[in-house]
């Protein structure tokens, strides 16, 4: 068993520490205990995946006399989600700062909860403002996930495996958008459930399954890397030993000694002001990179795909209770993206594969949106060319989370997190939605066709931005790529776990 941290001041305490947490965690092997964070972590994905799904499917549903709602379906794929997206926005950067300051566990708790809770809620709704506030408050709850389980999904899994898990886990969202997509055309079915009482189930039920991640949460440690940083040593030491027994008796063998040290002057948070500097002052390329990233996809994703079911029943005749079908065959071409190719990001690398599947998926967009123009697609192709697109979409859109977790130093990772998700959402999750409910509602195929040629060529944009910038992270520990903030001056670069990255 390798020798502890030392020295480790007590608990909440600062001061210098030498630790070799960081090369500990990235040696380990794949084991149950690292599929227990993924299942508690990353589940929750599915979670949005269906929320998201169904209100885009139940949007036609909720504009019918007997819905019980007085609202619109431009209301709910506009405003409503655009508020969804503002929600995710503002929590981002709330709980972003909390999680860097308190921890990750603490707070991707406390996230899912207020997740939860607001749907609940929003199930409850009896008038438009009610529906449009607690979308509001549920994406507020989903944007303080984003930031704290991808911090803390990047701190735990070992370096070698970490770009494919990040990208496969941010695609699960598509296995609960399949999940949402099936879901609606049973609530929506009035042979089985009234009008003003199957949408309502839908959001309950996704509740129910929230409740099942939470509890498995509560297994989940604090992040080692947050912890030896902010004082708490002898803690990091102690959830790091008990994982190396737990994996030892897994395997019935010792664990290969780790390589490397780090050295770091422990602190108990970091201003804004800190972290502002270290992501614009130190690493400007890289902030280029992370909003590039983040506004080519969330146009794309937010604008088109919550408008997805509108497409349906206005050029196609779909009727409102069918497009669940398409959605669900759309959304597992989203999920394959990411599981098929995650490992090439890993193998062939990450500047490769962002920028290639960026650029493929707007290329392929521009010739779908040609397609649609010449009037060549029917409902059935029109899906068959959305999977194409997004399979590869998916798998770049995964790669932005990846890229700004890992780019940055760990004293600034869920705020890094948080920034570029609510810059890149807020201008193209906010504007997207409202422009695009209203260029599908004119009915116009000249509207629909500019409106997939925005989201092409922002997402072409950000490939070329990639080819450019994108960093070499494959495979290297989170402190290589970007050496923590609080790396002791003597005693930076004196290991490969302590190499301080070149700013790019």
């Amino acid at each position: 068993m390798p020798a502890p941290t030392s020295p480790a001041p007590a608990p909440g305490a600062t001061g210098t520490v030498t630790t070799n947490v960081p090369s500990r965690l990235d040696r380990l092997p794949w084991s149950r205990w690292h599929w227990m964070i993924v299942i508690g972590l990353g589940t929750v994905w599915i979670l949005d995946g269906l929320e998201v799904t169904t209100v885009g499917n139940i949007a036609g549903r909720l504009s019918e006399e007997g819905s019980g709602l007085s609202i619109t379906s431009a209301q709910v794929t506009g405003i409503a989600a655009a508020l969804y997206v503002a929600g995710a926005c503002a929590g981002a950067l709330f709980f972003g700062w909390l999680t860097d300051r308190y921890g990750r566990k603490k707070l991707f708790m406390i996230t899912l909860v207020v997740y939860l809770s607001a749907t609940a809620l929003t199930a409850l709704s009896f008038d438009a403002w009610w529906f449009f506030a607690f979308r509001f408050l549920t994406g507020f709850g989903i944007g303080g996930e984003y930031a704290a389980i991808n911090s803390a999904i990047d701190e735990l899994i070992p370096a070698r495996f970490r770009g494919r898990v990040d990208l496969i886990i941010n695609g699960t969202y598509w296995l609960g958008a399949i999940g949402g997509a099936l879901l609606s055309i049973v609530m929506l079915n009035t042979d089985i459930f009234p009008k003003d009482l199957g949408w309502r189930l839908t959001f309950a039920l996704g509740v129910v399954l929230g409740l099942v991640i939470l509890l498995v949460r509560r297994h989940v440690p604090e992040s080692p890397r947050w912890q030896f940083i902010h004082g708490r040593g002898e803690q990091a030491e102690e959830v790091v030993s008990s994982v190396e027994e737990e994996i030892e008796e897994e395997r019935g063998e010792p664990l290969p000694r780790p390589e490397g040290e780090i050295t770091i002057e422990q602190r108990k948070s970091i201003g804004f002001g800190v972290i502002a500097k270290t992501v614009f002052g130190r690493y400007p390329k890289r902030a280029v990179l992370g909003l590039a990233l983040f506004i080519g996809q969330a146009f794309l994703y937010n604008a088109i795909t919550f408008g997805f079911g509108s497409i349906l029943t206005t050029f196609f005749d779909v009727p409102t209770g069918g497009t669940g079908y398409y959605f669900a065959v759309i959304a597992a071409g989203n999920f394959l993206g990411p599981l098929l190719l995650g490992n090439l990001f890993d193998t062939l690398g990450r500047r490769v594969m962002i920028s290639s599947t960026y650029l493929l998926s707007g290329l392929l967009l521009f010739g779908t949106a040609w397609l649609f123009d010449q009037g060549s697609l029917n409902a059935v192709t029109m899906t068959a060319c959305w999977c194409v697109v997004l399979f590869f979409a998916s798998a770049g859109a995964s790669s932005a989370y990846l890229t700004v977790s890992e780019v940055f130093p760990m004293e600034t990772r869920a705020m890094a997190i948080a920034f570029f998700y609510a810059i890149g959402t807020a201008a193209g999750g906010i504007s997207g939605p409202l422009v695009f409910a209203d260029l599908t509602k004119s009915g116009v195929v000249g509207d629909t066709v500019l409106a997939f040629q925005i989201g092409a060529s922002l997402m072409c944009a950000a490939g070329l931005v990639a080819v450019f910038l994108a960093v070499k992270a494959e495979r290297r520990s989170l402190e290589d790529i970007a050496a923590p903030l609080s790396t002791a001056p003597a005693t930076a670069g004196t290991s490969s776990s302590a190499t301080t990255a070149q700013a790019t």
